[in-house]
């Protein structure tokens, strides 16, 4: 490996250990071996680097649950049967990676000083959205129209964040995929086929 991917490795790591807003730039220097100037030459400041190894632990984490669903999941899974076992899935994870996430949160904060950071962070949040949507309706992310992507995908990343901070805060009553799917069948009946506002 040469410096660059040394210094991911090393942040990753250091996410993982101290969270985001705690780590400086030795830090990472110490957990990749490498020098201070290669943080600059390689992603230009130690907060792009860290998005950097945060966005790509994501992206490992959804890779996995993927992979790990695909085997799960029967092709004759119900959409409820699914949403249970990804959401199922997706909890148990949070407990796995609760400092990914906490270090997740603290990076957000940076984002109003950094522009290039928000535009990584943007670009994510997309690929994520799309992910997601694919994910839960059990298709192929390239047969996702963009509308179908950017709601489904909003939603799911809207309804991730908030359960995964009820986990981090209280993890006693934070709910279970079984009270997410019950709540989904509550607020539907309570809809009763009722349209949607155009948007």
């Amino acid at each position: 490996m040469g410096h660059r991917e040394d210094l991911l490795e090393g942040a990753k790591r250091c996410l993982r250990e101290k969270g985001y807003a705690r780590i400086t730039a030795r830090d990472i220097v110490a957990a990749s071996g490498t020098n201070l100037a290669s943080i600059g030459y390689h992603y230009g400041s130690k907060e792009a680097l860290l998005n950097a190894a945060l966005m790509q632990t994501v992206e490992e984490w959804g890779e996995e649950l993927r992979t790990a669903l695909a085997a799960e999941i029967a092709p004759d899974t119900t959409p409820v049967e699914r949403f249970v076992a990804i959401w199922t899935r997706m909890i148990d994870s949070l407990g796995e990676q609760r400092p990914v996430w906490a270090a997740s949160f603290e990076s957000f904060t940076q984002i109003d000083r950094l522009p290039e950071v928000r535009a990584f962070l943007t670009e994510g949040l997309r690929q994520a959205r799309s992910g997601m949507a694919a994910l839960f309706l059990g298709v192929d992310e390239s047969t996702l129209g963009e509308k179908e992507s950017h709601t489904v995908g909003s939603f799911y990343y809207a309804l991730l964040n908030g359960v995964m901070v009820q986990w981090m805060i209280d993890p006693e009553s934070a709910p279970s995929a079984y009270d997410l799917a019950e709540a989904l069948r509550t607020i539907s009946a309570r809809m009763g086929g009722e349209q949607a506002p155009a948007g």
